[in-house]
């Protein structure tokens, strides 16, 4: 008879742990450091052909200063974050890192405005190579952050979803940082651009 309620009370456990959501957290987690580690390789390409192209449009237009200065501090502030995979769980954090996205975005989008005011840089082969990158860049930006939107939206609805929640109380489990559609709007509008000299 105790045999009996040993092994009852061996499958009951074993029926429970299997339904109590563990093993898909643990599947979840590495989705978004995956889905996270490919958003910020994409982010790092970017970041890669700033300099190049800034060299580009420096030897046509050197006296757009503030505009190059602008791309080059904002490159500099995305390159000194320290960006691990931890940084998703960090709302704080991972605002500031969405920030400074932003301003590189709008500092790279400033510099080719100023671009269509150079023919010669326009028409120069090295510079629209460098533009067709970028703009394949921020496509695939793009891809990574909506695959990652998506991930983390599963991974969010897991860590709130009876009975799956329970577990992720018991083990720490919290929601993550996702892409906001208030940074989306602010990334998406176009730089205003003046070209009038000042007095």
């Amino acid at each position: 008879m105790k045999k009996w309620i040993l092994r009852v009370s061996a499958l009951l456990l074993v029926m429970s742990l299997s339904s109590c959501g563990y093993n898909t957290f643990q599947s979840l987690d590495e989705e978004a450091k995956a889905s996270w580690a490919e958003v910020l390789n994409q982010y790092q390409r970017r970041a890669d052909l700033v300099p190049n192209l800034v060299n580009t449009v420096k030897g046509y237009a050197a006296h757009e200063e503030k505009v190059l200065t602008d791309v080059a501090s904002a490159r500099s502030k995305v390159g000194s974050m320290q960006v691990t995979p931890e940084l998703i769980n960090d709302p704080e954090a991972f605002a500031k890192f969405q920030a400074a996205q932003g301003q590189l975005t709008s500092a790279l989008s400033r510099l080719l405005a100023v671009s269509e005011n150079y023919p010669n840089l326009k028409a120069d082969q090295g510079f629209r190579d460098l533009q067709a990158q970028l703009e394949g860049t921020e496509n695939r930006i793009t891809v990574a952050r909506n695959r990652y939107i998506e991930t983390i939206k599963n991974y969010n609805v897991a860590v709130r979803s009876f009975p799956q929640n329970l577990t992720a109380m018991m083990f720490g489990y919290k929601t993550k940082a996702s892409f906001t559609v208030e940074d989306e709007k602010a990334i998406s509008v176009a730089p205003a651009v003046s070209f009038e000299e000042k007095k």
